[in-house]
């Protein structure tokens, strides 16, 4: 794939290299940390949501994930914050769509509270996890800019 491409809303900057892991249904956060949460798991974040087939069993530690947007309880902004706590958070979340207002809280809190940064970025678009494929190479730039390819 050439380079691409694709300008979103800074939710929370910052720059990263890495590899694209992506989930084109939405991303479950309480569903996918089970593992994590309630089994002690904290060496790797193996997802643990059996509904989400491209990601079930892939170790989301220190992952770029590309979702459309998270759902889930309001239990989502507790597991964000256990995430960074236990050490096994994503590098990056990027959305194609608006973040969610329970992943929002948990990601603001967490950089404000904790100072814990995960870099976040909304609004990429449709076209953006049409085109990016788990593997892709990404680029995030502190403007929201993300290069695949």
């Amino acid at each position: 794939m050439a380079k691409k491409t694709f300008k979103g809303r800074p939710v929370l900057s910052g720059e990263i290299k890495g590899k694209a892991l992506v989930s084109k249904q939405a991303f479950n956060l309480s569903a996918s940390y089970l593992k994590n949460m309630f089994g002690g798991e904290t060496a790797t974040a193996p997802c643990t949501d059996p509904a989400n087939k491209e990601l079930y069993e892939k170790d989301l530690k220190g992952a770029i994930i590309c979702t459309s947007q998270t759902i889930g309880s309001t239990m989502g902004a507790g597991t964000v914050m256990m995430c960074s706590e236990l050490d096994i958070q994503p590098q990056a979340w990027l959305f194609s769509s608006h973040i969610d207002s329970i992943s929002a809280g948990g990601l603001l809190m967490d950089d404000v509270w904790n100072e814990r940064r995960v870099i976040t970025i909304d609004l990429l678009g449709d076209e953006f996890l049409e085109a990016v494929k788990t593997g892709d190479p990404i680029t995030i730039h502190e403007d929201g800019a993300v290069e695949v390819g």
